[in-house]
């Protein structure tokens, strides 16, 4: 059974709001004698006696937070921004100290937190290298070995010898995680600056976080928005919401709960009289809802999933020729789509309408959907517009590219590749 190299228990982190310290010196000078001379508990800590948050003046970052990770494996960490993420790789990487609550771990860490990541400024990315190595408890001879491959990966080559500081934020990551994944830590912890990079170089560092965590059996935390990599590269998902611990098992189960709890939506609208519902002297709308066709309820609406629109009006004019049309724009405004529906000689009543958006259609992304009725083809009656919103999530199957696909649309069209002729040495 592999043995736990990190465990959490009961982690607490809080902030204080405009404040720093305790308030005054004296105090300060208190927590520093008790806490780090005589090692016993913070007397300042606002936690220790009610269990939560003293005032308004502050912030509980994390709340009671358990968890173990055992050798070799891949943790996935997701939530929404301000959910405490980074605050717990802090904690983890021993930058943060925690109000209350243990973290015990196990072997060398490196950390890529953020762009530039214990780097000096003024010096050359040669040097930074060394320091890097050192630091992690290397040799020179054995960062000596390792340093051709290092800067090979970063692509920096050209400018190795060139302070830092005069680096991109591009070059400036590149050199950071190459350093922190070919320097053998037994634990490597990435935020979510690979986003800082081209696409090119997403793609190198998850292949190499894949070589160092199934090759090398290196344990890893991962924190990135996008589920794609976390679904390929994790075997497990933490996920964090507002400092707390929602769920954290199974990378494919708690992706998905995350998924489907982050999506905004406006699936139905109805209205049970006439007198209330919109409209006009011509139509007025009775329901408008959206039927994700899932293949099990707890699913997440991705690019794959037939959406079905349906919708029930009253007509209130005799003997009209009326048809609907279908618009689903993108959350910047654009029309993807302007679908009519057939012309039908309509009498007072109620009329009704469904239309399928088929799955492996629409790329990922928001989009909301109008509905407009014409008279005659030609005479506008009346714009629903806006009535329904959806969020689609992303899915690439076994496909490695993890960059943002191209358009509105993403149709599965016939296409063919084969081999024409073969050519033998």
């Amino acid at each position: 059974m592999p043995e736990t190299v990190i465990k959490v228990e009961h982690l607490y982190k809080m902030y204080r709001l405009g404040t720093i310290g305790t308030g005054t010196f004296r105090r300060d000078v208190h927590r520093w004698f008790s806490t780090v001379l005589l090692k016993k508990e913070d007397p300042f800590n606002p936690l220790a006696d009610t269990g939560g948050p003293a005032s308004n003046a502050s912030i509980l970052a994390l709340q009671d937070i358990n968890f173990e990770v055992k050798h070799g494996e891949v943790i996935g960490i997701i939530g929404s921004n301000g959910s405490g993420k980074s605050t717990l790789l802090k904690i983890i990487s021993r930058i943060v100290r925690p109000t209350q609550g243990t973290v015990k771990g196990k072997g060398k860490v490196s950390s890529l937190l953020e762009v530039g990541t214990g780097f000096h400024q003024d010096l050359t990315g040669r040097e930074n290298i060394y320091i890097s190595g050192y630091i992690l408890g290397m040799s020179k001879e054995e960062i000596r070995r390792k340093f051709d491959e290092i800067v090979a990966f970063s692509g920096v080559e050209q400018f190795i010898d060139t302070p830092v500081k005069r680096y991109s934020s591009g070059m400036y990551v590149r050199l950071a995680f190459a350093v922190a994944a070919h320097l053998e830590p037994d634990i490597l912890i990435v935020d979510e600056v690979l986003a800082v990079g081209d696409a090119d170089f997403q793609k190198k560092c998850l292949g190499k976080m894949r070589e160092v965590s199934q090759a090398e059996g290196r344990t890893i935390l991962f924190v990135s928005h996008s589920m794609q990599a976390i679904k390929n590269l994790c075997d497990k998902a933490l996920w964090l919401n507002k400092g707390q611990l929602q769920a954290f098992g199974g990378v494919g189960t708690v992706v998905n709960k995350y998924l489907t709890n982050s999506q905004h939506t406006n699936f139905k609208q109805y209205w049970p009289t006439p007198e209330e519902a919109p409209g006009n002297g011509w139509v007025r709308i009775k329901s408008v809802e959206l039927v994700p066709q899932l293949a099990h309820p707890e699913d997440p609406l991705d690019i794959r999933v037939p959406l079905t629109v349906r919708f029930q009006f009253w007509c209130l004019k005799e003997n009209v020729v009326l048809s609907a049309g279908l618009l689903l724009f993108t959350s910047a405004g654009e029309c993807v789509f302007d679908v009519p529906s057939p012309t039908t000689l309509s009498q007072v009543g109620l009329m009704e309408g469904e239309c399928t958006i088929p799955g492996d259609f629409l790329n990922d992304g928001s989009y909301y959907i109008s509905l407009n009725f014409v008279k005659d083809t030609s005479v506008p009656l009346f714009d629903f517009e806006e009535c329904l919103s959806f969020d689609l999530e992303d899915y690439r199957g076994n496909i490695q590219w993890y960059g943002k696909w191209w358009g509105s649309v993403r149709p599965k069209l016939p296409f063919l590749l084969k081999q024409s002729e073969m050519v033998l040495e």
